[in-house]
């Protein structure tokens, strides 16, 4: 199994542009890089049923959000605050970093 080069990052701002939660923008908290998926702030909210346990007395119904695939989401450039691809360029120290199709301004700092 080969591994995916995913462009976005945890701790991303990024648009969701597909699915029931079109239009949403949110926070990326994890990448599942082998499934190619994130787990977005407030996005694809599920409800998971819970047993009392001996650390969490109260069980119930918990609600927290799940993954989603990396081509419904699209990565917001924080210099001109737009939803864009993302392309690679070299630095003059020779490491690649992220930018903006749009403005051309780096997204790593």
């Amino acid at each position: 199994m080969s591994r995916s080069r995913l462009n976005i990052k945890s701790g991303d701002q990024v648009y969701v542009r597909s699915g029931k939660e079109r239009g949403k923008k949110g926070k990326v908290i994890t990448t599942y890089p082998r499934e190619s998926k994130v787990k977005v702030e407030g996005v694809n909210i599920i409800k998971k049923h819970a047993k009392p346990t001996q650390k969490v007395k109260q069980g119930g119904i918990r609600e927290k959000e799940a993954p989603i695939h990396v081509s419904r989401v699209v990565l917001v450039c924080p210099s001109c605050s737009q939803p864009t691809r993302v392309s690679r360029e070299k630095e003059v120290n020779g490491l690649q970093v992220r930018a903006c199709k749009k403005c051309g301004g780096t997204i790593d700092k």
